[in-house]
Order: C-alpha cells, then sequence, then structure tokens
C-alpha cells in the first residue's frame, strides 16, 4: 500500500474498526519496508525508525513537539486518530 493511500485509511479512522484495520494496514507496509535496503540517511521505504525503541521515540516527540496535535493543527477531537496519528508518527518522525 501506498503512503497516500495509508494516510488516507488514517484520516478515516473514527472508533475501534478502522483503527484496527489502520493499524494492520502499518504493520503490512512496515513488513514490505523491511525487505528494501535502508538508503543513505537510514529509510526503508517511508519508515525512518527500524527498531520499536526508536519508532516509539518518535511519537513520543511528535507528541511533545506538537502537543499532541495540536500543532499544526486541527487536533484529531476522537481519541482513535488521534492514536492513529501517533503510530503514524512514529514511522517517520526523526
Amino acid at each position: 500500500m501506498a503512503s497516500d493511500q495509508l494516510f488516507n485509511v488514517l484520516q478515516m479512522v473514527d472508533g475501534e474498526t478502522t483503527f484496527i484495520r489502520f493499524v494492520e494496514l502499518l504493520a503490512a507496509e512496515r513488513d514490505s519496508a523491511d525487505k528494501l535496503p535502508p538508503t543513505l540517511d537510514g529509510f526503508q521505504g517511508a519508515w525512518a525508525n527500524q527498531t520499536i525503541a526508536d519508532f516509539l521515540r518518535a511519537g513520543a516527540a511528535w507528541a511533545e513537539d506538537s502537543e499532541f496535535g495540536v500543532r499544526p493543527g486541527p487536533k484529531p477531537t476522537n481519541p482513535w486518530q488521534l492514536f492513529a496519528t501517533f503510530l503514524w508518527a512514529g514511522r517517520g518522525y526523526e
């Protein structure tokens, strides 16, 4: 799945079912990225963070830097979409 398609799925997260679907697709994208050689800057596809620790640190850094989605705004009011956004940030936020 292309990153723009995954982003569209992220935008449609509105509850448990769509959140789980997003997570499944995010994991599938990670599986595909694992098959790619890292670029000179360390990316594998859209993934900048190759370990679970780096992934979680990146999500936390995004949450701190954006006030958990306030910037650039608007912050999702749906907690399912907000957490999906946290996961999305973890894959590429540096």
